[in-house]
């Protein structure tokens, strides 16, 4: 229960855990981690995973900045594909060459985050995203911490290739 996470997070930190990690199953694992950043002051708090497929780059970068701020510089930003079916019939979300896909999310990612962080003009373009508008309205400012570190779940030579190019 979501009442449970505080308390929860509270104790593994008091007794000696290095990180608290949450999957994306029945909760939102970003609600649950900004419930574990407000009870903890020295874990790290990831993602075990993200689905990525089920969200733009854009609003990932937006919650991804929040939470490394509020939790002052401890996300981890572990991202996974999901199967096909739940990309397609769960999420009706696109699924296209995942592998592909995933670099260029992990790629416009972090344009995004630098643009905001560096106040760069917003200039991504691939072939499954685009993200060229960054209006001073919508643009948050530099993250005191900087952007969070990505993980990448990778099953298969593909997506190990892509989790070692580029991410943490």
């Amino acid at each position: 229960a979501l009442d449970a996470v505080g308390p929860a997070s509270a104790a593994a930190e008091r007794d000696g855990y290095d990180g608290v990690f949450v999957p994306e199953t029945i909760h939102d694992p970003f609600i649950v981690l900004t419930l574990a950043a407000q009870a903890t002051r020295r874990v790290e708090l990831g993602t075990k995973v993200a689905i990525a497929f089920a969200r733009s780059p854009m609003a990932l970068a937006y919650t991804a900045n929040d939470l490394q701020q509020l939790s002052e510089g401890r996300l981890v930003l572990g991202l996974g594909t999901q199967v096909r079916a739940h990309i397609l019939r769960r999420f009706s979300m696109p699924w296209t060459r995942p592998a592909a896909r995933m670099r260029e999310y992990v790629l416009a990612l972090r344009a995004i985050w630098v643009a905001w962080n560096e106040g760069t003009p917003l200039e991504f373009r691939g072939e499954f995203f685009t993200h060229t508008l960054m209006n001073p309205l919508f643009c948050p400012p530099p993250n005191p911490f900087g952007p969070p570190k990505v993980f990448l779940a990778g099953v298969g030579e593909l997506m190990t290739q892509v989790a070692g190019e580029g991410c943490d």
